[in-house]
């Protein structure tokens, strides 16, 4: 069977995996998981011996601190999808400037070059946590508003993908993918806190590692985009794409 090389295949299955992949790397990074204990106390108002035992309330908060954040990235998704909709004339030198800019992203996050924005942090502090389900919602809205300088590279990795993206509903699934990156781990972890405190035990001296790999992974992706290889790459894997999966998209 013939495969399809034209530049203008939308690449769904392939930029979806590297959304949800973006999500994993942003999870393990140093911006995420050693906090991940301390949001699961805040937003369940208990300390980590009463998570353990109250699973069914750690997973109801831990879900709608998902919901929150996951609002946060799918708007921005929506708005980088629709601008580059307004210039979809000009998408090929949307894809070439986004690869530029997120080899730049890889670079930095390799700590090649420098860049002093990026450098600077703006989390959202919460001294008091509003009370009931609703304050763990806007709880997960401040953590998709606050951290969202932190969680920079990757992110707007993922957004560039997004603006690079022919419709609308694409662009926000690829936010969606990429927010699913970041909550399944998060409530895996949520639910066996123990386990996960053991595993950042052995996992902290790695945290490094993980943004060489997002890096990696920018500077790679980046590359794709400004040649037009990433569309290519794209038709060639499609046909080793799962029929229910390729449905799905």
């Amino acid at each position: 069977m013939a495969v399809s090389l034209d530049p203008h295949v939308a690449p769904e299955s392939l930029s979806v995996l590297v959304a949800f992949t973006a999500g994993l790397l942003s999870f393990l990074s140093p911006c995420v998981l050693p906090l991940v204990p301390s949001y699961v106390t805040f937003i369940t108002g208990m300390g980590l011996d009463d998570v353990s035992r109250a699973k069914r309330a750690a997973l109801v908060h831990s879900v709608l601190f998902v919901l929150g954040f996951t609002f946060i990235f799918v708007a921005l998704g929506a708005g980088a999808s629709a601008f580059g909709q307004l210039l979809r004339e000009y998408r090929v030198w949307i894809a070439r400037v986004g690869g530029v800019m997120m080899v730049l992203m890889g670079l930095w996050m390799l700590d090649i070059i420098k860049f002093g924005a990026l450098q600077q942090e703006r989390r959202m502090h919460l001294s008091d946590k509003p009370l009931g389900y609703l304050g763990t919602v806007f709880v997960g809205i401040a953590f998709g508003a606050g951290w969202t300088p932190c969680l920079g590279p990757t992110l707007g990795a993922i957004l560039l993908l997004a603006a690079n993206e022919t419709e609308l509903a694409k662009g926000i699934g690829l936010l969606t993918a990429y927010s699913m990156g970041l909550a399944v781990p998060f409530l895996l972890s949520a639910l066996a806190i123990e386990r996960f405190l053991g595993f950042f035990q052995k996992f902290k001296h790695n945290i490094g590692r993980v943004n060489r790999i997002a890096g990696i992974l920018l500077v790679v992706v980046g590359v794709l985009m400004f040649t037009g290889w990433f569309e290519r790459l794209a038709a060639i894997l499609q046909p080793l794409t799962p029929a229910f999966l390729v449905e799905r998209l």
